[in-house]
């Protein structure tokens, strides 16, 4: 690979104009927005392939004392103030981009009939968040990867405020958009004050400014400074994750989300704040990470079974799908913290995992409000009967995020609960439980829409497109649990990098 690979700029820039494009074509009609935001994430996607061909994927790459890119492209931006527009991808930023491109497709698709008005600002919203979310992956400029993550928040606020649903007794779309962008706002500025002061830091440091990942992993902190800048990044990351108690935002987000909006929200979206605790947590405040690590690892504990137990009481099948991910979201903190590489790599794994089977569950509730009208968990029953195909692919889906072996849920929870024992055996036995609230809150979604008497009338099957976009799913959910090697290779050398960084401070194990 050349040191300026135009393939990396591209995939930022083909949702973009994409999107644009979507947009323009309206007037010709509803048709074309939806063919050309379709063709726009299969370019997306099959760009990242090319990308991940060319990188050897399947492969191990060499471990070096610092991260080795895969692909980079660099300009000059603002070079008096240390900006550039510097994209870099690794192994852990290619296997996420090829999620992305992925659930694009699908976000893509689930809309084809659910969006009615306006399809062109909407195709421009979908398109533009998921260009934002390539930027974040691939920005090794810290105030380009601010940029792109502050850039991705906008069209999620409009898909929900704009095309969200309103449900009876419940809060407004309105309401739920504006709490998305209250937190995710206030988070970010947090962010931005703990990359304002690491600049800074490095400034006083060498006499010069820059905001290079590379010239900042450089930088010679004191303990208090670096607890201090570390807890910036944390919290803008966590509550994008979001850890508990800062998840407020998630359920509403889902329930009054469209369905392609909870597709992106639960696929890809919170996995850029995993990332962002990964990419820049870790390596730039090791020794303040391993200090807070065991408070931290507790606080993801008690999320999986918080999560989990509120999960039981939710009515809404969206909202209860949501708090299922603030409960997995506790296995990515558990496995970050380790700092492993087993857990490593069982975080990956398992961010790719749950991107699939989230999304597919959150399909499966959109096909249902699609024909139902409704999503309440006491209303709906005796499915199994009334639509062909659909309680298949539901209970393979509940099956999987419950952790069935065969599926990239098993090989993701295992590996970091592996990977997590060495490190902390008390807290990663207490945490295996989980699984059992896991199957309850599956085994009662499944019961509750698919058993019981019918109490509405049956309706015509799937269709071909929906169809097409779950076994899509399911062959990826089982290509990733059956044959996860290729995955694994592609993110080791920057696991073990960060491993290296992080292991040995924390006193865990290599």
């Amino acid at each position: 690979m050349t040191q300026q690979n135009w393939l990396l700029p591209s995939l930022i820039a083909v949702p973009f104009i994409g999107g644009l494009l979507s947009w323009l074509s309206e007037w010709i009609g509803k048709r074309m927005p939806r063919w050309i935001a379709l063709f726009t994430m299969v370019l997306t996607f099959l760009l990242s392939v090319f990308l991940w061909r060319l990188s050897a994927a399947g492969e191990a790459q060499p471990v070096t004392a610092k991260p080795l890119w895969l692909a980079e492209f660099r300009l000059s931006w603002v070079p008096s103030l240390g900006i550039s527009y510097h994209l870099a991808l690794d192994g852990i930023s290619l296997l996420m981009i090829l999620l992305t491109g992925f659930i694009g497709i699908l976000a893509v698709a689930c809309s084809w009939a659910e969006i009615q008005r306006n399809v062109g600002f909407f195709k421009l919203n979908l398109l533009w968040s998921f260009g934002a979310v390539i930027g974040v992956f691939l920005a090794v400029d810290l105030f380009l990867f601010f940029f792109f993550w502050e850039l991705m928040l906008v069209p999620v606020y409009f898909l929900i405020a704009l095309w969200g649903h309103d449900h009876a007794g419940g809060k407004t779309k309105e309401h739920a958009a504006m709490k998305f962008l209250i937190y995710t706002q206030i988070a970010g500025l947090i962010l931005l004050a703990g990359i304002l002061l690491l600049v800074h830091a490095y400034h006083i440091q060498t006499g010069r400014l820059s905001f290079s990942y590379m010239d900042l992993l450089d930088t010679t902190l004191s303990a208090g400074t670096e607890m201090a800048i570390m807890l910036c990044f944390f919290i803008g990351f966590a509550v994008k994750l979001p850890i508990m108690p800062l998840h407020g935002w998630l359920p509403d987000a889902h329930a009054q989300a469209p369905t392609a909006g909870s597709v992106d929200l639960a696929g890809i979206l919170i996995k850029t704040a995993a990332y962002g605790l990964l990419r820049f947590v870790l390596p730039f405040f090791p020794h303040a990470s391993a200090v807070v690590a065991p408070y931290i690892v507790v606080l993801g504990a008690l999320g999986i079974f918080y999560a989990a137990w509120l999960a039981f009481a939710q009515s809404d099948m969206k909202r209860l799908l949501a708090y299922t991910s603030v409960s997995h979201m506790g296995f990515i903190v558990v496995g970050l913290y380790a700092g492993t590489l087993i857990s490593l790599q069982g975080l990956m794994i398992q961010m790719l995992a749950h991107g699939l089977t989230s999304s597919a569950l959150f399909l499966i509730s959109g096909q249902i409000y699609e024909r139902y009208h409704t999503r309440d968990l006491n209303v709906l029953g005796g499915m199994w009967g009334s639509l062909r195909f659909l309680p298949a692919f539901m209970m393979f889906f509940a099956a999987a995020l419950l952790g069935m072996p065969g599926t990239g849920d098993f090989i993701g929870e295992i590996l970091i609960l592996f990977g997590a024992f060495p490190v902390w055996p008390w807290l990663t036995a207490v945490i295996t439980f989980s699984m059992v609230l896991a199957g309850l809150y599956a085994l009662i979604l499944i019961q509750r829409v698919l058993f019981g008497s019918p109490s509405r009338q049956a309706v015509m099957t799937l269709d071909a497109r929906e169809i097409l976009m779950l076994l899509a799913i399911v062959v990826l959910l089982l290509w990733v649990g059956l044959a996860p090697q290729a995955f694994l290779n592609t993110s080791e050398a920057a696991m073990r990098w960060i491993e290296r960084l992080y292991a040995p401070i924390l006193g865990g194990w290599s």
